[in-house]
């Protein structure tokens, strides 16, 4: 890891129990959730089984308890080895309070846009929470209107939405249904992300607020040349059906959106990571990530192979703090 100073786009904590979040809660929800004895369930929406393998290091992994659910755990397995500059009452309480280090985002319920732009007013307030956080795939797809509050609130207060990768379990990650295998829901996160900048761009989710920045989280990075191929190749054929789309859709997404490097899957060669850097045009759209406690990588070898050293920089600092204006 070189020495210079550098921010981590993806690190994750866990609640680790319903019961840890009731001092947080306001009275009505406190009540209710002691009174229904829902308090020792883990209501916890996650997509990635917690003891998988793949989804935490052996090294990562506490004695006791959740991986990742303590401020122990994240100081002293990323905070000290890997020194990054870097829900929601017991984030803030919790984490953000106990280093200045850490940033935060803000999750929201996405299938309520009034009540979802209340708490992005409401910790705006806050610049330790520098995004809002929403799943790839969702009850409808991100460029419908439904949405369009949430991404105005974003852009006004210089918030880039974070996308990542999950569901909100409504409907299969799969277009098929259901799948049988955790193997089967990972490898389909990717066609997902692909469906939800499919939504976004021609929804014109980005012609209607030209500021918002979109960071797409634990995505995996090689798959989007051949999406900007296709995507190009397919407006040029039907773009009289959204006219709102004055320039290639490829264009568009290398303003607007970023992703972080972890998983980042590795060609066979290292070599032809140039090629595929290459292919997406642009050196401003990877964001340097961890993705702490998943296991991507050993030890703090958290760059990907065959990176080349004059995109570093940006790579590990300056995309980042172009993308999140409260960094700076």
């Amino acid at each position: 890891m070189p020495a210079a100073e550098f921010v981590d786009c993806d690190i994750h904590i866990t609640v680790p129990s319903t019961e840890t979040l009731v001092p947080y809660l306001d009275d009505y929800w406190r009540e209710h959730v002691l009174r229904r004895g829902i308090d020792g369930d883990n209501l916890e929406v996650s997509a990635y089984p917690p003891f998988a393998p793949i989804n935490c290091r052996p090294d990562w992994k506490p004695a006791k308890g959740m991986p990742a659910s303590k401020f122990d755990h994240l100081r002293d397995h990323v905070l000290e080895p890997f020194n990054p500059r870097a829900v929601n009452n017991w984030i803030a309480a919790e984490f953000l309070d106990r280093d200045p280090r850490l940033r935060a985002s803000i999750v929201v319920p996405v299938h309520s846009p009034e009540r979802a732009v209340a708490e992005i007013e409401h910790r705006a307030a806050d610049h330790r929470f520098v995004q809002v956080l929403m799943f790839s795939l969702t009850e409808l797809p991100l460029g419908r209107r439904q949405h369009w509050p949430i991404y105005e609130a974003a852009e006004r207060l210089g918030l880039p939405i974070g996308i990542h990768a999950g569901s909100s379990f409504r409907h299969p990650p799969s277009a098929l249904g259901w799948p049988s295998y955790y193997i089967e829901d990972y490898v389909s996160q990717a066609p997902g992300f692909a469906g939800t900048l499919n939504s976004l761009v021609t929804e014109g989710v980005f012609q209607k607020y030209p500021r918002l920045k979109v960071v797409l989280i634990e995505s995996g990075v090689t798959w989007l040349p051949a999406y900007l191929w296709r995507i190009n190749k397919t407006w040029r054929g039907v773009r009289s059906e959204t006219p709102w789309l004055n320039r290639p859709p490829s264009e568009i997404i290398r303003q607007h959106v970023r992703l972080t490097v972890q998983p980042f899957d590795d060609p066979p060669a290292a070599a032809q990571v140039q090629t595929i850097l290459d292919e997406i045009g642009s050196d401003e759209m990877l964001l340097f990530s961890t993705d702490y406690p998943h296991w991507h990588f050993e030890g703090t070898d958290a760059i990907p192979p065959g990176l080349p050293k004059a995109l570093l920089p940006r790579l590990l600092f300056d995309n980042a703090l172009a993308t999140y204006q409260r960094l700076n």
